[in-house]
């Protein structure tokens, strides 16, 4: 492996009816390393819903 990996932020919903919350984030190589690490490292509650986002797709809708 090369370098430190992607930082990708971790959001997931019990019910969804419930908005997505920010659990955490996981660094990997690639999607799918990240997908099993976030699996894996936030199951600790019964999600029915997760998803990744790499954090540089990720845009300031407003800035200080």
């Amino acid at each position: 492996m090369s370098g430190r990996g992607n930082v990708w932020e971790v959001f997931a919903r019990k019910a969804y009816e419930e908005p997505l919350h920010h659990v955490g984030t996981v660094t990997e190589e690639d999607e799918d390393l990240a997908l099993v690490s976030a699996r894996s490292i936030y199951d600790e509650q019964p999600w029915i819903h997760m998803i990744i986002v790499p954090r540089t797709a990720i845009r300031e809708a407003i800035k200080p």
